[in-house]
């Protein structure tokens, strides 16, 4: 699991454990204030990217979608691009 994949934010978690140490090494992980800084930008991260989570979770799922496009493409509409369309008009990019 990725941290930005934590629906609430937990230091604690492993996947921030595994991310801290890839990117900056154990002993980091083991120094405690680099810790708190290194989870601190983690933090950052995972809230910069808060408009990605609520997207996905707001798109339709990959079944709904190729139906949409089969249909689309059978009666010349655009429902399928008005779906995804309304999702990133409600979630914007940042």
């Amino acid at each position: 699991m990725n941290y930005l994949d934590q629906k609430v934010w937990r230091a604690n978690h492993s996947s921030v454990w595994k991310e801290i140490v890839s990117r900056f090494g154990q002993a980091d992980y083991d120094d405690e204030t680099k810790r708190a800084g290194h989870e601190a930008t983690l933090e950052a991260e995972w809230e910069a990217n808060a408009y990605s989570r609520s997207r996905q979770a707001a798109y339709p799922s990959v079944g709904d979608q190729l139906d949409m496009l089969m249909k689309d493409m059978k009666n010349g509409t655009t429902t399928h691009q008005e779906a995804c369309e309304a999702v990133k008009d409600k979630y914007p990019k940042p």
